[in-house]
């Protein structure tokens, strides 16, 4: 008998001793588990605007976490070595005792990240829960490739999302190995549902247009998405003898972001600024109000005490 994984879109058929797609997931003993549940292959200390979110508690600190696996196969993927490198004796980690270890050493949120949390989300989720009872955030960054399951179980559980937008259809199918619909799919449940959201789109030269990138954006403002990172490709993996994308590209296609509407872009110039007046805001010390002309600024600014 075969069983279905609904963990991300490509909902794969497995019987029994089957892997799916993403190689983490396992029929056995008529279930499908983590084939590695709770060995971590990476466990760091990050400032959060390393995730990129520029807009969620500004200035502190997350643990971040990742367990091997991932639903796409992208060509310039930065963390294949982890994500699909099938690594042996990997330490175990519950989930009490990372949201313990993250309560004790003072972390204001928990990172699900590097990989890709979708294949894993059984142990995201019970570290979630783990870090609800300790008053700890929780942080997925994600390809997006959600099925509607999976979303309905993690929306609920996940206090902030950066979800990468990689390119247009054609780039998902060439480069990506995957599909872009789940990814707009899951950003436009995300903004529905009220959860804090920023988005990274990779630009690499001669694969990126403007016109891709005003497309995209188009479609990223028309379902409110508030805050879009512009980032730089270096080479790796498949695409390991191409160019870096240069500084002039990469701000080329910042503009033609900026072109589109969207309240926050970013690129190479990290400094928050109102959207309205083009103030300049210190991130860490902002309260979500512009000073200088009185316009809430989208984010999550600071902890909010449970008590009050």
């Amino acid at each position: 008998m075969k069983m279905i994984c609904d963990f991300c879109y490509r909902h794969c058929n497995l019987a029994e001793g089957m892997k799916g797609w993403c190689r983490s997931r396992i029929a056995s003993g008529g279930i499908i588990r983590d084939a590695a549940y709770g060995h971590l292959a990476a466990i760091a200390d990050d400032p959060i605007e390393k995730k990129p979110l520029y807009h969620f508690l500004p200035g502190t600190r997350t643990l971040s976490i990742a367990m091997e696996g991932c639903s796409l196969d992208c060509d310039f993927c930065q963390n294949f070595h982890i994500a699909k490198g099938h690594h042996d004796n990997l330490e175990f980690h519950t989930p009490e005792s990372i949201a313990g270890f993250a309560a004790e050493n003072g972390y204001e949120s928990i990172s699900f990240t590097y990989t890709e949390p979708i294949v894993w989300q059984d142990y995201m989720l019970e570290t979630a829960k783990e870090a609800r009872k300790h008053s700890i955030k929780t942080v997925m960054v994600s390809n997006g490739t959600f099925s509607d399951e999976a979303l309905d179980r993690i929306l609920p559980a996940i206090d902030a999302y950066n979800i990468d937008l990689k390119g247009d259809a054609q780039f998902y199918s060439s480069v990506c190995h995957g599909s872009i619909e789940p990814v707009l799919d899951g950003i436009g449940r995300i903004v529905e549902y009220g959860s804090h959201l920023e988005v990274t789109t990779l630009v690499i030269e001669g694969i990126h247009t403007k016109t891709m990138i005003s497309e995209l954006g188009r479609r990223l403002r028309d379902m409110s998405v508030m805050v879009w990172h512009i980032t730089p490709f270096y080479p790796m993996r498949r695409m390991a003898e191409m160019e870096a994308t240069s500084r002039s590209f990469l701000m080329s296609m910042a503009d033609e972001a900026m072109k589109t509407g969207i309240p926050h872009v970013y690129a190479l110039d990290d400094s928050l600024k109102c959207p309205e007046c083009g103030k300049r805001i210190r991130r860490q010390e902002s309260n979500g109000i512009c000073p200088e002309c009185g316009t809430a600024i989208y984010g999550v600014w600071k902890i909010q005490d449970p008590t009050a």
